[in-house]
């Protein structure tokens, strides 16, 4: 995990998003050239498997925004039907 962590504060932007539930960490936030160094050293250096859903479009989710909040300043709920409607197709 220090070595990932490394890895990401020298090519990366150094936010991670851990997921206990499923095991996976996901590196937030880098540029195009710093991408197949990254991988390179994921993958031949440190030995990991990498998966995730690449440059898939992946299922939208929003918090409950106004529904449940009352100080949201924003209808995530409204941006999420939009976007669910929008990108149907690549959706599936």
């Amino acid at each position: 995990l220090k070595k990932l962590c490394d890895l990401w504060d020298f090519r990366g932007s150094g936010v991670t998003n851990m997921h206990g539930s499923t095991g996976g960490i996901i590196l937030l936030g880098t540029t195009t050239k710093q991408l197949e160094e990254v991988f390179w050293t994921l993958t031949h250096d440190m030995g990991q498997d990498l998966g995730g859903s690449g440059s898939n479009l992946r299922t939208p989710s929003d918090c409950l925004g106004q529904s449940r909040c009352e100080y949201a300043s924003y209808d995530t709920n409204a941006l999420v039907y939009f976007l669910t409607n929008e990108y149907q197709d690549e959706l599936h």
